[in-house]
């Protein structure tokens, strides 16, 4: 086992062993990884920027179909988004109704009030997020955000992230420096991404108090 979670944090040292082992299976190795980091809460801690990264770059190889790779990723991203939303969706009202005490019944009402106005940005801008994307769709489901309306922000979501980052490791991904350095950059580009959402939070938080 931790060979295996070695592997997976150090996707872009092993994919190319995986692709020779596997052959046409290892889209189907990735489609998996997508759908389990995206749809199971239990799994936020799986690369899936870096494998989309790493992805794109071997699609540019001639090692595999970029086409076929961003269309089966867009669909396990879609997919995941869905269970997580679900699994929200049936937990939420039992712990809604339930006796336990601690629960702060009144922030799920906040909840579904909050994704019914902002929902939308939360669910698309999470997608960039590791562990917040995670996160996201099984709140979106406790909180009771409309069906139809989450859908259209799941798919708008999953197509800017996978289409977005696999077309930028096929351009980019074989630059030996961005080879030499991926966990790095990616680090910096999730820091960019979350330092904006924190700013804002605390913004708001300030203009509240204030």
């Amino acid at each position: 086992m931790p060979d295996f979670l070695n592997m997976i944090f150090h996707i872009d040292q092993f994919l190319g062993t995986w692709v020779a082992l596997y052959g046409a299976w290892i889209y189907l190795v990735l489609f998996l990884i997508i759908f389990s980091e995206t749809g199971l809460v239990v799994f936020p801690f799986l690369p899936g920027d870096s494998l989309l990264f790493i992805g794109g770059a071997f699609g540019a190889s001639g090692l595999m179909d970029p086409v076929l790779l961003t269309v089966l990723l867009i669909a396990a991203a879609v997919l995941g988004n869905t269970v997580n939303y679900a699994i929200g969706r049936y937990i939420g009202p039992r712990v809604f109704s339930s006796d336990f005490k601690f629960l702060d019944h009144n922030a799920l009402i906040k909840t579904h009030a909050f994704y019914e106005r902002h929902g939308g940005k939360t669910i698309v801008l999470s997608r960039f997020l590791p562990v917040f994307r995670t996160f996201a769709p099984f709140v979106a489901g406790v909180g009771s955000m409309n069906f139809l309306r989450f859908q259209l922000f799941n798919v708008s979501g999953a197509v800017l992230w996978v289409a977005g980052l696999v077309t930028l490791g096929y351009f980019f991904g074989n630059v030996p420096i961005i080879k030499e350095h991926l966990n790095t950059i990616v680090l910096i580009g999730v820091g960019a991404a979350i330092v904006p959402v924190v700013l804002g939070a605390l913004w708001k938080l300030f203009k509240r108090k204030a």
